[in-house]
């Protein structure tokens, strides 16, 4: 029987990402972000980012949303995780997604 450890594996990189929604003037919005960096500079996506060694994937989510917004003590729901094999040309790369919504008080 062949077995194989843990260190065998390629590793991929993790990143989360929050999907914001806000209560506006009784409007739903969601917060999206212009991406500054290659490959997609310029185009709009989710706050979010890599996840470090030492972090949970709450954790990350909630410093990437604090990084990028200022936002804290927002409520996290895990919502899905995405896994395309090609979706990201610098790497293999599994992101999992966060659902959160804040009202016009936090917005």
């Amino acid at each position: 029987m062949l077995t194989r450890s843990a260190a065998d594996y390629e590793r991929p990189s993790v990143s989360v990402d929050t999907i914001l929604f806000a209560t506006l003037d009784e409007s739903l919005h969601v917060l999206l972000i212009r991406r500054g960096r290659w490959p997609f500079e310029g185009y709009w996506a989710l706050p979010g980012g890599f996840v470090e060694i030492d972090e949970s994937l709450e954790d990350a989510a909630a410093r990437e949303l604090f990084e990028e917004t200022g936002l804290t003590d927002v409520s996290l729901q895990q919502l899905h995780a995405f896994g395309d094999p090609g979706r990201d040309p610098r790497s293999r790369v599994i992101t999992i997604s966060y659902l959160a919504q804040v009202d016009e008080r936090q917005a």
